[in-house]
């Protein structure tokens, strides 16, 4: 892999249980030593530079609290056995605590703070030494999810304010989006996509990044005389697409709320008309309310005899906000029709069994 870290970004490596993640960070803070590469601080070689060195701040979800020490004498502790002068030490554990809304809380020992509180001063520990990089190794996964809502809006905040560069590491899509200037997309060590939230959620680079980073629904289909062919339709192409020859396999990939459902298909304001499908499942989840349908059609003809299949029975999830919800509702069993407002195409490449066709 090879990427940068900018002055004062956040950058947040994603991506699933034994990828890659936390080697990656242990190798940047110098707690393991690469098998081959280098890492440059500043345009430097770090390698050499010993982990102390380095003024790399690190939090990790064990936060590691000295729990007979209170939460001031916890921040000034990294700062006395550096030598740093008393004086310095009290006018920086004083804006630690400021930074991270602690003042009230400076004397309570970790056994009488909250969970959030405590990560609060593990992080204000760490930036007490004045880091040139926070690395975060999965800091909130402890917390419940109010708690780590909060806390993630609230470490941005001291982040810009610290005027420092930060890189992430987590498995919580959420998490990413959110903190995130920048998202790196790790899968078994190797870097699948980098960018910012919008481009890596809405613009996907494969089939991998578009259904860990979020739902996704995934059809496969054929790219003929300059539309895309999907379940026996003809799509119009999207506004931005791979490079593709005629009659070239395809994905064409698109997000629960991308899809539009209603009654009857001359009423859909979406700009691609999809398939007919069966309501067979409804769930309220609080912002949207998700629905799971099958498609219902069943196709004995496409554009040509290698396209004909059968897509009976094939699920798709699709979400609707709660005004779309009340408007029209939906109960299992009911017959709509889905229109996308928009989708995007990724090359497919299938087994020799496979038809390009074929529906995942």
């Amino acid at each position: 892999m090879d990427f940068e870290i900018a002055s004062r970004e956040i950058l947040v490596v994603l991506g699933p249980s034994g990828c890659g993640k936390t080697t990656l960070l242990r190798i940047l803070a110098g707690l393991e030593e690469p098998d081959a590469g280098e890492v440059l601080l500043e345009g430097r070689p770090a390698l050499r530079i010993p982990p102390q060195d380095r003024r790399f701040g690190v939090v990790f979800q064990d936060q590691a609290l000295f729990e007979k020490m209170s939460a001031e004498r916890n921040i000034a502790f990294g700062l006395e056995v550096r030598g740093v002068p008393a004086g310095r030490v009290r006018e920086r554990v004083e804006r630690m605590l400021k930074l991270v809304r602690l003042v009230p809380h400076r004397r309570k020992l970790p056994a009488q703070l909250s969970g959030g509180q405590r990560q609060r001063v593990a992080l204000a520990r760490a930036l007490a030494y004045e880091p040139s990089v926070m690395l975060f190794d999965e800091p909130f996964t402890a917390l419940d999810a109010r708690t780590r809502v909060e806390l993630r809006r609230e470490v941005r905040r001291i982040l810009r304010d610290a005027d420092v560069a930060a890189l992430f590491i987590t498995h919580d899509q959420e998490e990413a989006l959110e903190l995130a200037d920048r998202i790196l997309v790790l899968n078994g060590g190797q870097v699948e996509q980098v960018g910012t939230p919008y481009d890596v959620y809405n613009r996907p680079g494969n089939e991998f990044v578009a259904t860990f980073l979020g739902a996704a629904n995934v059809l496969l289909g054929r790219w003929r005389r300059d539309r895309t062919w999907v379940l026996g339709t003809a799509l119009d192409p999207p506004e931005e697409r791979p490079a593709l020859v005629d009659g070239q396999p395809i994905k064409v990939v698109f997000r629960p709320e991308d899809v539009e459902i209603g009654f009857r298909r001359d009423l859909l304001a979406a700009r691609h008309p999809l398939s007919e499908a069966v309501v067979e499942s409804v769930s309220y989840v609080g912002r949207t309310e998700r629905l799971t349908v099958r498609l219902a059609a069943r196709l004995v003809g496409a554009s040509s005899p290698e396209d004909v299949v059968d897509i009976g029975g094939l699920p798709l999830v699709v979400t609707r906000t709660k005004w779309e919800a009340e408007e029209a509702p939906l109960e299992v069993g009911d017959a709509v029709v889905l229109g996308l407002r928009s989708y995007r195409l990724l090359p497919h490449f299938p087994l020799g069994t496979q038809s390009g066709a074929e529906t995942v």
